[in-house]
């Protein structure tokens, strides 16, 4: 599995914006230098995601790691995910932004990884894809922890893709909907073209206009059954999403309603899943 890594520079920040002027309680209690040895374990089930950061934080700090898992791998509580060897200053100095950066990132990998078993129990090769709607500054977490839970990110950002909202609308004089999918189409022929749709006469509309990607927001599977019953009656064939409040408990309902792509936002806002630290004196 192919997952992006997070710079170093960042990973460099983060453990700068922590402990960048040192350790003071450390430093008063005179055991910076002591040898140590400290285990993360998962505390909870989980899909575990940047451990491999987790790993290059503690070696940035001073400590010698030996990493047991990877991102996307499924964990049981107690199941080991890196040891660090170091003095207690080096130890000290990496615990905390390690150890929180995977309980962030597996809590949404975990999420992730929820929302595609659900979904693909009814179709195997639906897409699940989350949105641009992640924290600002942890799009490099974000979507590494969402890929190791085998989604995709649906748009990184509004340079790559062409997606039609109504809010866009608003700023143009009323136009056909054919005639405003031919402007795309001719500035862009490379892209895909996908607008948000909130009704069943909106999706028949643009689907008539020939464009690739129906976004049914905040539609229930209900309303998007009945769209996607509605495309097939009248021929066309643009691939239906599913957007809005979508997560593990109702995708598989979206999926057999006829969506071939779900997109979402909620593994961003997942609970973090704990990893338990245990530190120990050396020699």
């Amino acid at each position: 599995m192919y997952l992006p890594d997070i710079p170093d520079a960042d990973l460099a920040d983060m453990l700068g914006d922590d402990a960048g002027l040192g350790d003071l309680t450390t430093h008063l209690l005179g055991i910076g230098d002591i040898p140590g040895k400290m285990t993360f374990d998962a505390r909870d089930p989980m899909v575990v995601a940047c451990c491999e950061e987790a790993e290059r934080i503690l070696r940035m700090a001073g400590c010698v790691v030996e990493r047991v898992a990877k991102s996307g791998q499924s964990l049981a509580p107690g199941a080991p995910v890196l040891v660090a060897r170091g003095p207690a200053g080096a130890l000290h100095r990496g615990w905390k932004v390690a150890q929180t950066l995977v309980e962030i990132a597996s809590g949404m990998a975990t999420c992730a990884r929820g929302i595609v078993d659900a979904a693909r129990s009814v179709r195997p090769d639906v897409a699940v894809v989350c949105t641009r709607k992640n924290v600002p500054g942890a799009k490099a977490m974000s979507i590494k922890a969402i890929m190791a839970g085998g989604a995709t990110a649906h748009r990184l950002g509004l340079s790559e893709t062409i997606l039609v909202f109504d809010a866009h609308r608003k700023f143009r004089e009323p136009v056909a909907a054919v005639e405003l999918s031919g402007r795309l189409r001719a500035g862009a022929p490379e892209k895909k073209i996908m607008v948000e749709i909130e009704s069943l006469e909106e999706g028949l509309m643009w689907a008539a206009a020939r464009v690739d990607i129906l976004q049914a927001d905040k539609m229930t599977p209900a309303s998007l059954g009945a769209l996607t019953e509605a495309l097939r009656e009248r021929g066309l064939s643009p691939l239906v999403s599913a957007a809005g409040g979508v997560n593990a408990a109702n995708a598989a309902d979206y999926v057999r309603a006829g969506a071939a792509i779900l997109v979402t936002s909620a593994p961003y806002t997942a609970k973090p899943l704990d990893i338990q630290v245990r530190m120990a004196r050396m020699g």
